[in-house]
C-alpha cells in the first residue's frame, strides 16, 4: 500500500513537471522572463524602452525627459540590457540605446502562452460546473408559491 502511494505521488509530480516545464520552459528560460518582467514592472524603464523603439537615443538624451540623474537613468538603461530589452552600440563618443523588439516579442508569446493556458482551464472548470446536479432548494428559505420560479433570481438585485 505504501509503495502504491509513493508510484502515485511520483506521477503527481511528474505531471506536475510536465505543467511547469509548459509554461516556463527551462530554468534559464525562467530566470530570463523573471528578467524581462522585472525590467517592465518599472514604469520609467517602459518609457525608455517606447522611445528607443524606433531608433537609437543616447543614454544623456534620454535623461533629459526624466526628473532624475543622469546615473539613475544610466541604472534604468542597465537593467533593460541585462534583460535584453535593449542593447547599446557606439556612434562617435556616444553610446547608443535601441530596444530589442525579439525580446519583447518572446516575452508577448510567453504571455500569450499563459493566456491560453488559462482559458483552457476556465473552460474545463465551467464544463466541470455545468455538470454538477442543481444545488437542492435552501430549507430556511419559504417556499415560492410561482410554479417554475428560480429561487436564485430572487435573490439578485
Amino acid at each position: 500500500m505504501a509503495r502504491e502511494g509513493r508510484r502515485s505521488r511520483a506521477g503527481l509530480d511528474s505531471a506536475h513537471s510536465t505543467c511547469n516545464h509548459l509554461v516556463v520552459g527551462t530554468e534559464q528560460q525562467q530566470e530570463r522572463a523573471d528578467r524581462v518582467f522585472s525590467a517592465l514592472g518599472d514604469a520609467t524603464r517602459r518609457d525608455i524602452l517606447r522611445r528607443t523603439a524606433g531608433g537609437g537615443h543616447s543614454v544623456s538624451s534620454l535623461a533629459r525627459h526624466y526628473a532624475m540623474s543622469l546615473a539613475a537613468v544610466q541604472k534604468h538603461v542597465a537593467v533593460l540590457e541585462r534583460a535584453e530589452l535593449v542593447s547599446k552600440h557606439r556612434r562617435g563618443r556616444e553610446q547608443l540605446v535601441s530596444a530589442q523588439v525579439a525580446t519583447l516579442r518572446e516575452a508577448r508569446r510567453q504571455l500569450e502562452d499563459l493566456e491560453a493556458l488559462w482559458r483552457g482551464r476556465l473552460d474545463r472548470f465551467g464544463e466541470v460546473l455545468a455538470e454538477l446536479p442543481p444545488d437542492p432548494p435552501d430549507p430556511t428559505l419559504p417556499p415560492d408559491p410561482t410554479p417554475g420560479h428560480d429561487q436564485a433570481e430572487e435573490q439578485l438585485p
